[in-house]
């Protein structure tokens, strides 16, 4: 087989490296945005925070010295001419890269709930060996309060992992007499029904007490699954009865573990990334202060650069690379900024347009007067790119007068009405929650009676669709939805 050279010419569309990183700050919200401003200063010190002042000719020294800050002027230029003809930032060595692990050891602040069981274990008068097997199973508890692993196997862990030679109903006492017996009650528990039944002991002796013990031990799968009708007869009691017992029921918590466990996630604080101004009759979209920093490029680095260009003569190795390493943090520096500019002014575009086609829905706050919106109608309206709408919508909030939303909130798909006309499922979905909402609980509407009475309201959509519309809305299915 003969091999044959020839020429092609292929026209190819590739993001540079400063397009790919527009991307990837377009869709920050405005806190991570403001850890990247952070890291951008601390990184390049040719960038500075404040606002772009214009300079006047300086006649001396001494007078531009009055202008610098004192971070300019701590700066001394000889850091990076060295004798040996090296810039001092190619000393510099970074051997990790962004994939490997960080090895060095967190310190903790708070106590887990299993510290606050270890020290109520040892106020009790066991055993060395009983307190080691206590000491097991409280470790062995999830962040929930229940332990997941079998006896069986806990038995099994204790002989391999601490050489403690003991027996599934050595064990099991334990954790019935011991850990399920500390604070708060549940702890211990090795599914929803016992976690229940250990906290319902707990509470003082009436009759209504005992109705609910005798539910939750007897009758679960009827509670679970809302068969009252069958606890009542088998109990022969009262739906009042019942429902007390029931109220007494829902007020014991499924995870009593999360109770004192200091260690959990914080509450994650929303940062809204658009405010709705109102002028008139006109809606006008602002960015949130904070995601508008001021800076601007140093100018004792601009100077340096000045001060390179008027060097006479070939300049040194050292000169040649200290002027490329000042040249690289100023176009680095400038380009941040100008990304900045563009990120807000494309942030404004895309927001404004999405105000301007939801204008009913943030004149009135009325969620049925949201229009149907897809990414590409937005779009079409700024002339960019579907990807560079769906950055600006992720991850990002607007505050209005009526609320905060998420930005993805505003967009849904259509679906037609009896009169022909094109309306959002966020309606739909709407109007859905509300039939909900006002159904006889005591006998919730099916799907199918939902699907029905959409349909007598002009929305005729199949009974699947509403199963999924209720699923989205995160509401049960109408036996779940059965109160007395």
């Amino acid at each position: 087989m003969a091999l044959k050279q020839s020429l092609q010419q292929k026209l190819l569309q590739k993001l540079s490296p400063q397009q790919i990183q527009l991307m990837k700050m377009l869709q920050l919200p405005t806190q991570a945005m403001e850890e990247r401003v952070k890291e951008e200063i601390e990184s390049n010190p040719a960038l500075e925070e404040g606002r772009e002042k214009e300079e006047d000719n300086f006649d001396s020294d001494d007078q531009m010295g009055e202008e610098l800050s004192d971070s300019e002027q701590e700066f001394d230029f000889s850091d990076y001419m060295d004798d040996d003809d090296t810039p001092g930032y190619k000393y510099e060595a970074n051997n990790y890269s962004k994939d490997d692990d960080d090895k060095r050891m967190p310190i903790g602040t708070s106590r887990t709930f299993h510290d606050r069981l270890s020290e109520q274990l040892h106020l009790r008068n066991l055993t060395e060996v009983e307190l080691a097997i206590c000491d097991h199973l409280i470790g062995s508890l999830d962040d929930s309060g229940y332990l997941r692993r079998e006896i069986p196997s806990v038995v099994d862990d204790l002989a391999f992992g601490q050489s403690i030679m003991t027996s599934e109903e050595e064990v099991e006492k334990l954790l019935v007499k011991v850990i399920q017996d500390m604070d708060p009650a549940g702890i211990g528990a090795r599914d929803l029904q016992e976690c229940l039944v250990i906290q319902i002991k707990r509470k003082p002796s009436t009759v209504t007490i005992k109705t609910a013990q005798v539910i939750l031990e007897k009758f679960y799968e009827e509670f679970v699954k809302k068969h009252y009708s069958k606890i009542t007869h088998r109990l022969e009691i009262e739906d009042e009865d019942l429902k007390d017992a029931i109220e007494e029921i829902v007020q014991l918590n499924p995870k009593p573990g999360n109770s004192m466990n200091e260690s959990s996630r914080p509450v994650e604080q929303v940062v809204p990334d658009f405010q709705i101004i109102s002028e008139g009759d006109e809606l006008l979209v602002q960015l949130n202060g904070r995601n508008v920093p001021e800076l601007r490029m140093s100018r004792k680095y601009a100077e340096m650069l000045d001060d390179f260009a008027r060097i006479k003569g070939t300049p040194t190795k050292t000169q040649r690379d200290a002027m490329i390493f000042v040249k690289q943090k100023l176009d680095s520096a400038k380009w941040f900024i100008d990304a900045i500019k563009q990120r807000q002014d494309t942030l404004v575009r895309t927001m404004q347009a999405i105000v301007d086609y939801q204008i009913e829905f943030f004149k009135t706050g009325d969620e049925t007067k949201l229009r149907p919106m897809i990414l590409k109608d937005i779009a079409d309206i700024i002339h960019m790119d579907i990807s560079t709408v769906s950055r600006v919508s992720n991850s990002k909030y607007i505050q209005t007068s009526f609320g905060t939303y998420k930005v993805k909130y505003f967009f849904s798909e259509s679906l037609t009405n009896d009169e022909g006309e094109e309306v959002s499922t966020r309606e739909v979905k709407k109007i859905l929650q509300d039939l909900i909402g006002t159904e006889d609980k005591r006998k919730p509407w099916t799907d199918e009676n939902l699907a029905k009475e959409l349909k007598s309201k002009g929305y005729n959509i199949a009974r699947r669709t509403v199963a999924k519309y209720r699923e989205q809305l995160e509401i049960p299915v109408a036996r779940l939805r059965k109160e007395l």
